[in-house]
């Protein structure tokens, strides 16, 4: 069903949000002064058509908050949302697993899981649970797995993401890869050989200007999935992004309006080939995310005026 003011040539829609909607800074620079946390869903659907869902990566979400998750937007609005840090080869503590699945697990001398096919598909069973409200109710996106830096071609091959891919075949699955060397040379054919054949979408970014093995290279546009395609925006602080401790050291950049118009025009050409483009910006310092974002939609024609610009708001 097309999206109101979002409609692109070809019938494509492109939507803009932010990795998140409730980071320290939106919350400091963004939302209204003392707005209560279970208004800001709302407020933040006021502006966008999207969001990426984050909290999902450190904990199984509760029907009861994503029922309420539902309740506060319109009906057309749309979750991205970020699969457990256990299905991305990341270190997993054993307290980031449901109760019912802590005492089940194994676990190394420092308190991670050791992560087999039966908890996985345990702990999928589960967080699908959740998430089936958002399907239901029309409202569920894509799933978004964010690969580890860890996992590289040198120490693993794309066939260990297949058990996951084959539970997930039902929904949209969009894979952001970290290591750079997944998509370098003749790997990048692969790869994306790799993703076209199991539908799964691939994750284009925007990043540092970096040959650092995290850093992925900004200049691939990959559409592997006819339906979706993706673009996440993590900013261009190439110090940050590789020695940065905190979210908003690693994500500190605030878009310049030349670069919000490369980003414009990256969008149409990516959705163009696609029937559906989300762009997330993942520049979570301070209020950089949403007022990127707003302003890539002004750049876009979605809307006329930035909150920035209309005073009332605030």
């Amino acid at each position: 069903m097309p999206r109101k003011g979002s409609i692109q040539s070809k019938l494509a829609k492109i939507l803009v949000g932010t990795a998140s909607w409730s980071d320290p800074g939106f919350v400091e620079r963004w939302y209204p002064k003392k707005m209560p946390a279970g208004e800001r869903l709302d407020w933040y659907a006021q502006h966008f058509d999207m969001v990426e869902v984050n909290s999902t990566f450190y904990s199984v979400p509760e029907p009861r908050m994503v029922e309420r998750w539902c309740a506060a937007t319109p009906d057309d609005f749309t979750f991205d949302v970020k699969l457990h840090q256990l299905f991305s080869f990341h270190s997993t503590p054993a307290k980031l697993l449901p109760p019912e699945l802590q005492r089940r697990a194994e676990t190394d001398g420092r308190g991670n899981v050791k992560s087999t096919p039966d908890l996985q598909e345990a702990l999928l069973k589960i967080f699908l649970r959740g998430t089936s409200i958002l399907r239901d109710a029309g409202k569920l996106g894509v799933f978004l797995l964010q690969l580890s830096p860890a996992f590289s071609p040198r120490k693993h091959e794309l066939g260990e993401l297949e058990p996951l891919v084959d539970m997930l075949r039902d929904y949209k699955l969009a894979i952001e890869f970290r290591n750079r060397n997944w998509v370098v040379g003749d790997q990048l054919r692969s790869t994306t050989d790799f993703m076209q054949k199991h539908h799964a979408i691939f994750v284009n970014v925007d990043a540092p200007d970096s040959d650092h093995f995290m850093v992925m290279p900004s200049d691939i546009d990959e559409v592997t999935n006819s339906n979706v395609a993706y673009l996440r925006l993590h900013g261009r602080n190439a110090k940050g992004y590789i020695t940065g401790k905190t979210v908003a050291a690693r994500f500190d950049y605030d878009y310049g309006e030349n670069e919000i118009a490369e980003v414009a025009e990256r969008s149409r050409k990516l959705a163009r080939e696609a029937r559906e483009l989300h762009v997330i910006f993942n520049n979570n310092n301070l209020d950089y995310a949403p007022r990127a974002a707003l302003r890539l939609r002004k750049a876009l024609g979605q809307i006329v005026k930035t909150p920035s610009e209309t005073a009332e708001l605030f």
